[in-house]
């Protein structure tokens, strides 16, 4: 599944090509998404000006004068900008056309991927408007996370990938952040002490701000938004590896079941 920063990379790649453009025709061929691509989105999207792309979590807007477009990848969702002529495949289920010869191309095999239309305020949207803090942003702190956690019973990895608590730090980037902070991802979140919880809170920064910076991270079915390959293998620490040596200690890496997700960490780095 596309994590925040293959989101913020397609953001990166697609909005040279898209911002201050406008779209001339949006072609639907397959309306039967994770959610019906509502029918008035053609419609909306005609003849409007993309002003602005922006991220909220992992859903991508669009914002024109007359509303926004939301936009999530889902699972093997992907966005390419091709010649508006270029034929399409068996997965490439939306087209928006631009002007300047362009469209841009919403590919999904799996088809677990959205759309959806919203007036002049996105953020109050069903889907936008009880999320929790950006991992990047101010509002994410040492601070807020041991405030966060109190009392919750819950194990830490779990808590992380909860996005009513922090938006984006999905299942790799939570186990090499815990693992850089050195937290077990069974500790309870309620016992981790306010300091570490500081650690963790900079190590979660970190790892994204290293992956955006690399590109892309692990996604077999992720290209950056120019339609060039953009696989990248990072350098992960724990994520993948079981069995294999950790690269401070030399204990074997396991790997175990969390919530039908598969968690790695190293038994001896982390407490």
């Amino acid at each position: 599944m596309p994590e925040l920063p293959e989101v913020e990379t397609t953001l990166r790649g697609i909005s040279p090509h898209v911002v201050a453009h406008r779209v001339t025709t949006v072609r639907v061929r397959e309306p039967r998404l994770r959610w019906p691509v509502p029918p008035d989105l053609a419609r909306n999207l005609k003849g409007q000006t993309i002003t602005g792309l922006t991220r909220r979590a992992k859903y991508l807007l669009f914002h024109t004068h007359r509303g926004t477009m939301l936009l999530h990848l889902g699972m093997s969702g992907s966005l390419s900008i091709k010649p508006r002529q270029a034929p399409a495949a068996k997965h490439d289920h939306v087209d928006f056309i631009l002007d300047g010869e362009r469209c841009l191309r919403f590919t999904d095999p799996r088809r677990f991927g959205s759309l959806h239309w919203c007036g002049q305020t996105p953020l109050a949207h069903a889907l936008l408007r009880d999320l929790g803090p950006e991992p990047l942003g101010p509002d994410f702190s040492g601070n807020y996370l041991y405030a966060a956690s109190r009392g919750r019973r819950i194990a830490i990895k779990q808590h992380l990938m909860n996005a009513r608590i922090v938006v984006g730090v999905g299942n790799i980037y939570a186990s090499e952040s815990l693992f850089r902070a050195g937290i077990h991802p069974l500790r309870s979140a309620g016992r981790i002490a306010r300091i570490r919880m500081h650690r963790l809170v900079a190590e979660i920064r970190q790892v994204l701000t290293e992956a955006i910076a690399q590109g892309d991270t692990t996604l077999r079915d992720f290209s950056v938004g120019d339609g060039r390959p953009g696989y990248f293998q990072q350098a992960l620490e724990v994520y993948g590896r079981d069995g294999q040596p950790c690269r401070r200690c030399g204990t074997p890496i396991r790997a175990i079941r969390q919530g039908q997700r598969a968690t790695y960490y190293c038994v001896t780095c982390q407490r």
